[in-house]
């Protein structure tokens, strides 16, 4: 996690506690720690994993309460993919374009900036957009070479 957003995530994390009157538990900020240093798309699993692998425990429940907070907060976006539900940081990268394998659903952020300024310049009525995610589903190239070769076999 750079300084900078994980002092801004920090941040947003300590005024909601404290506002709200809850503690600031060690799992809150270890589980922090573990998504922002993650840099990508990954399941519960993989986090719960790398938590045991840093000998930080926590329980399951702890870990879907804490990412249930973490979205509701906007520090961490869920998507539904292919592959299952994964989970991005995505504190200072609220807006993005991704590329979903239909095949091995594999994804991949998009740089795409006319999207981007296209989406955040259309006027939405009654609504007040916070941020976006953008799905592009398709066939990335391996898997496509994997079916043209499949073709050329037959």
């Amino acid at each position: 996690m750079t300084e900078k957003v994980e002092t801004k995530a920090r941040e947003v994390l300590d005024n909601y506690l404290e506002c709200n009157h809850h503690r600031k538990t060690p799992e809150r900020y270890a589980i922090l720690d573990a998504v922002y240093s993650i840099g990508g798309h990954f399941t519960l699993e993989e986090l719960g994993d790398l938590l045991v692998r840093r000998n930080f425990r926590v329980s399951r429940a702890t870990l879907y309460n804490t990412m249930h907070l973490f979205i509701e907060l906007r520090l961490v976006m869920r998507h539904s993919l292919v592959d299952g539900t994964k989970y991005e940081a995505c504190y200072s990268n609220e807006n993005h374009v991704h590329q979903v394998c239909t095949v091995c659903g594999k994804v991949t952020e998009v740089n795409a900036p006319l999207v981007t300024k296209a989406i955040e310049e259309t006027k939405l009525s009654r609504f007040r957009k916070d941020a976006f995610a953008l799905y592009i589903y398709g066939v990335c190239s391996s898997c496509q070479a994997k079916i043209t070769r499949k073709r050329n076999i037959k």
